[in-house]
């Protein structure tokens, strides 16, 4: 007979990380805060361009872009709020460039004294559905080092080099990650690993070593969410099993147990236009996805909005919450 415990358990809310950074997690937070699970979205903090490149020089912060971006995909507010927070200002001596929900991040910081602090409070403000984390609160630079020999220093500056990228790295290498991320993993019913650029937002947080070693000490299923292009000085011509690849490469080993990838065929115009910036659909290399031992969920998962290819987030949420009651539903009957 089940115990009053057994019943809390199983009616407990799924719990989700989500790890990666930039346009794509924002995307499908969006969609995953519709689902009934509770999310924790754990963010990187390797941005220097921009907005957060100069708040992060002038105010010696952590860098907001992306802290800002899914803080208002999982904010519950009404839309002029998110027009708000996105608000980047054209003129200004000092203003121009700078985006205003950076800059709000930027008070908090100031006024709090901790920007983990400052993310949490203007959660509140936004009634975030979530826990929003960076991976760590130090201040942390991207270094890709080239197939030529070279090095570049600065997520801003890697994809427009020209060359191709051998591998990344921390500087410093020893970044210690955040402790509620580190919770949150542990007690995570799965963790979601992108999309997001693979050099420059996903490995940024498995290169915090505490971080990666969590997630690879977790026995959560772990799901990889991967991009429908590819980005012109990151992925040129890669394929599905290149971008898992390069992340075992750069961890020592495989962690991840599913792929998710879009199989819809893209209209002709949609990839004329993406041609001309040098970005291609990525292949789906479904043989070489099995061989790595993973299992493949291959779907029309895209939408196109705003001259911009898109995942669909409700179809990849509900994709992702599928795939993770099924596994709780294995786990409890082996149990029994």
């Amino acid at each position: 007979m089940p115990t009053k415990g057994m019943g809390r358990l199983q009616a407990r809310q799924l719990r989700l990380v989500v790890i990666g950074g930039g346009t794509g997690l924002s995307v499908l937070l969006r969609g995953l805060k519709h689902e009934p699970v509770h999310i924790t979205a754990i963010v990187t903090v390797a941005d220097d361009g921009g907005s957060s490149g100069r708040l992060r020089e002038e105010m010696d912060m952590l860098p907001p872009g992306d802290i800002r971006n899914v803080l208002t995909a999982l904010a519950d507010t009404e839309p002029l709020m998110e027009k708000v927070m996105q608000y980047r200002f054209s003129a200004g001596t000092g203003l121009a460039g700078h985006n205003l929900g950076n800059l709000l991040l930027a008070a908090m910081n100031e006024i709090t004294g901790d920007f983990v602090t400052a993310v949490k409070t203007l959660s509140g403000v936004l009634a975030v559905r979530g826990d929003v984390l960076p991976a760590s609160t130090q201040s942390i630079r991207l270094v890709a080092e080239m197939t030529d020999g070279s090095y570049v220093v600065g997520e801003s500056q890697i994809p427009l080099t020209g060359k191709e990228i051998k591998r990344v790295f921390l500087d410093p290498e020893d970044a210690v990650p955040l402790a509620d991320a580190l919770s949150a993993i542990a007690e995570a019913d799965a963790i979601l690993i992108g999309p997001g650029s693979l050099y420059t937002s996903i490995l940024p947080n498995l290169l915090v070593r505490g971080l990666f070693d969590a997630i690879k000490s977790s026995t959560a299923p772990k799901i990889y969410i991967c991009n429908v292009m590819t980005q012109p000085g990151e992925t040129d011509g890669f394929t599905a099993s290149k971008h898992v690849n390069v992340m075992y490469e750069h961890v020592d080993g495989p962690f991840l147990d599913t792929i998710i990838v879009n199989s819809a065929e893209l209209p002709a115009y949609v990839l004329e236009k993406y041609a001309e910036k040098g970005a291609a659909p990525v292949p789906c290399d479904l043989k070489k996805l099995r061989q790595l031992g993973l299992q493949v969920v291959a779907k029309p998962l895209v939408t196109f909005e705003d001259g911009y290819l898109r995942h669909d987030a409700l179809a990849v949420s509900k994709q992702v919450v599928a795939l993770v009651k099924r596994r709780r539903k294995v786990l409890k009957i082996e149990k029994e």
